[in-house]
């Protein structure tokens, strides 16, 4: 009796031991984070949304079961270094070590840095003294033994770039953080916005990359890669293309989540387990060929899954992806059937062959309109499959890891922001002479307007509210100028530029645009003064008066002056001067007056 249940008390410890070793790898692993938030900067404007975005990560990862969760806040350069500092010695034993920055960064010749809250960076040069390199952060989480990782919502507009004196002038001062390549194994690297672009700080209380990042990262049993790529898909969604986060770095086949999966189910739901694992499986891997998004992939699940409801949301993607690159093809096609008739203009071809161009290219719009259409169908159906799926689909509250190998999200090609098509379109706008503005990526009136003018010289019937992929593949198929060079007064059109009209001497422009004669003055026609009699200087007419009378001595010099008492002859040796009546002229309005001396 005691040896038979001594045997079955040693059997019982066997199975649970065995029991507690299947489970430890789950549980076992010690992850440590540490957060930190720079909001309150003491020389530039300060940030609304990086001390929300800290605490919402601080919280999301104690809820998740982190040994060690570390969160600051607004600390200046030196407090930041000990906070480093202190990090490394818990990491030292930790699996997973996490590290999260919301704040300012920037780049300077090619390196990345994090700004503490006391920074003044008036010098290019005091980024070496003031703030602190993303390889200082590295080396706090390097003793961490299966996975490190770095998060930065660090990718917004700088201030301090701007300000900043240049001590060298090579020396370059990037938008955004630089792109980094890891040397060291297990390390990832996670930026709000790739390479080189800004990251958007949000109107909400969290920036869209760390309110996407809390629903995503701590899901359990998910691999840390296919949560960021879940990470990047919703934030290129709610920010329209405009902002897509990247992950720099690679890990090894297995999956590597942050929150274990939870245990499996008792043995008593066994029965029920290979039907449900098997769609779910088809599921979770058709969801991975979805978000690689190429043919490749699909047509490597349809292998795997050939028949079945996820087969079918497959093949419906297939039929997107094919009908792009027809439509792709239909327009290249049409392209250079316009750059054929537009070369037989220009040299002056037969008749017959440019009939022939203009046929060609009539039926080469005809097929890239049919192109756009089944594309558009495709595209639609594909969609409409895809809601329907999710809206069927109950979200289960924990998933099994993902048996595929690892995807390096870095590798993935980044979506075309709708700012890239604008510029694009108004820059063929510009080609081909209907926009005079930049191509800035506004999508302004003038650039509205610029469109308008290119519907009615090329007879297309393009939406001028919106700049699409459509419209700039239209544009392009035009290989020289559509609107016609509109000059100011005083310039004539000279090829695809304005030239300054010079007009010949004696010659002026006028206001048709055009050199003229210049007119000389006109003469004017003057009375004939001839019949009448010279008038005394300044005298008024006179009424008639009785004959001068004679003098009594005197020889007469030839001159006559008259007065209220009548008119007579100037004594020789006298003359004639005029004076006002305050003078002592005769007259009120004056007169001459004899004046003998």
């Amino acid at each position: 009796m005691f040896r038979s249940g001594s045997l079955k008390l040693h059997r019982w410890v066997l199975a649970a031991a065995a029991l507690l070793a299947v489970c430890q790898p789950a549980f076992a692993e010690k992850r440590v984070a540490l957060v930190l938030g720079n909001s309150a900067y003491r020389n530039v404007p300060q940030l609304a949304n990086p001390v929300n975005d800290s605490a919402k990560i601080a919280a999301t990862l104690k809820d998740a079961g982190f040994d060690v969760v570390d969160s600051r806040r607004d600390l200046p350069a030196a407090e930041t270094r000990r906070a480093l500092r202190d990090f490394a010695d818990r990491a030292r034993d930790a699996d997973i070590a996490v590290v999260y920055y919301a704040g300012h960064g920037i780049e300077v010749d090619g390196s990345n840095y994090l700004i503490p809250v006391d920074a003044k960076l008036e010098r290019d040069t005091d980024v070496y003294d003031e703030a602190l390199s993303l390889d200082r952060v590295l080396i706090a989480i390097e003793p961490a033994k299966k996975l490190r990782l770095v998060i930065l919502d660090a990718c917004r507009d700088n201030p301090f770039a701007k300000s900043m004196k240049r001590t060298v002038a090579s020396r370059a001062i990037g938008q955004g953080l630089a792109k980094v390549e890891p040397s060291s194994p297990n390390v990832l690297i996670a930026y709000s916005a790739k390479a080189g672009f800004t990251a958007a700080d949000g109107d909400g209380q969290n920036s869209p990359f760390t309110a996407a990042l809390s629903r995503h990262i701590a899901t359990p049993g998910l691999d840390v890669r296919r949560a960021f790529g879940f990470v990047r898909d919703e934030v290129l969604k709610t920010t329209g293309n405009r902002q897509e986060p990247f992950v720099y770095g690679s890990l090894g086949g297995e999956d590597v989540p942050l929150v274990p999966a939870p245990a499996k189910p008792a043995p008593a739901a066994a029965t029920a387990a290979p039907a449900l694992s098997a769609q779910a499986e088809a599921r979770r891997d058709y969801e991975l060929a979805l978000q690689l998004g190429n043919k490749n992939a699909l047509d490597a699940f349809l292998k795997q899954y050939p028949d079945g409801f996820y087969a079918s949301l497959a093949k419906l993607q297939l039929d997107k992806i094919a009908a792009e690159e027809i439509r792709i093809a239909a327009t290249e096609k049409a392209r250079l059937a316009e750059q054929e008739r537009a070369r037989l203009v220009a040299e002056g071809a037969q008749k017959s062959e440019q009939s022939k161009a203009e046929a060609d290219v009539r039926a080469a719009e005809q097929a890239r309109i049919a192109a756009e259409k089944a594309k558009q169908i495709a595209q639609d159906q594909a969609a409409a499959a895809e809601q329907k799926r999710l809206a069927a689909e109950v979200p289960a509250p924990a998933k099994e890891p993902v048996k595929e190998k690892a995807v390096n999200l870095a590798a993935l090609p980044p979506a075309s922001a709708p700012a890239d098509i604008t510029r694009s379109v108004q820059a063929e706008l510009r080609r081909v002479g209907c926009l005079t503005g930049a191509a800035d990526g506004d999508w302004n009136v003038a650039s509205q307007r610029s469109l308008t003018l290119f519907n009615r010289y090329a007879g297309t019937r393009l939406d001028a509210k919106v700049a699409s992929v459509d419209t700039l593949d239209a544009i392009k198929l035009k290989p020289s100028r559509v609107c016609p060079l509109v000059c100011e007064h005083g310039f004539r059109a000279d090829g695809d530029r304005c030239s300054k009209i010079t007009c010949a001497q004696g010659s002026v422009l006028n206001d048709d645009n055009e050199c003229e004669k210049r007119r000389g003055n006109k003469p004017v026609a003057k009375r004939d003064s001839d019949d009448r009699p010279e008038r005394p200087v300044r005298e008024r007419p006179r009424p008639e008066v009785s004959a001068p009378r004679p003098q009594a001595s005197g020889r007469a010099s030839g001159q006559v002056v008259c007065d209220q008492a009548g008119c007579r002859s100037v004594t020789a040796g006298c003359r004639l001067e005029y004076k006002t009546f305050a003078q002592g002229g005769p007259y009120p309005s004056g007169g001459n007056i004899e004046v003998c001396r």
